[in-house]
């Protein structure tokens, strides 16, 4: 009798990983008719898991359009947006949130506190949201936020906070679920 030989699969790690972002022929845009606007034209490009990229252009240009297609918070018009392999638009909208809430990491043009949170708890954010209890999601919070040396501002609120105080809590509630793409 021979002995039966087969090909092994390749170990996951030596596949080549799914690119991080990836856009083919995408159109966005906003109205109908005579108010028609076509924001975004044919936009094809890839971001490689691990690599940073920015989006540079003039003012109304589309960038900040072609982040909230990225990110699932507007639908392309046409074309695909692929994160991690898998098309987010084609998700349910319940796994669509799922989806950005386990891989995303948000930093908004306006930083968007909530005013009644301390600077902690708008950092936990994330983590409450994604169920974890708010003791241990606010700790974890304030590690991060120490380590961006907000140490002495944990407590006070939006209002109380310089802009670039707000700005590293608005990064701190980006990266404290650890994501593995933050948009900004």
């Amino acid at each position: 009798m021979k002995p039966i030989t087969s090909t092994p699969l390749p170990h996951p790690a030596d596949r080549p990983a799914p690119d991080a972002v990836r856009c083919r022929d995408v159109h966005k845009h906003f109205g109908e008719g005579d108010n028609r606007i076509h924001v975004l034209r044919g936009v094809d490009f890839e971001v490689k898991q691990g690599h940073l990229s920015f989006l540079v252009g003039p003012s109304g240009c589309g960038k900040t359009t072609l982040i909230s297609v990225i990110a699932g918070l507007l639908d392309t018009t046409q074309g695909v947006v692929e994160l991690f392999g898998q098309n987010t638009q084609a998700l349910p909208a319940e796994e669509r949130i799922r989806f950005r809430r386990r891989n995303l990491g948000f930093v908004f043009q306006q930083y968007n506190l909530l005013p009644a949170l301390t600077a902690a708890e708008n950092a936990a954010v994330p983590l409450l949201a994604a169920g974890m209890k708010r003791r241990e999601a606010v700790d974890r919070a304030r590690e991060l936020l120490v380590r961006l040396g907000l140490e002495a501002r944990l407590e006070a609120p939006p209002a109380k906070l310089s802009g670039g105080q707000q700005q590293r809590v608005a990064l701190a509630r980006a990266l404290v679920h650890e994501p593995r793409l933050v948009v900004c």
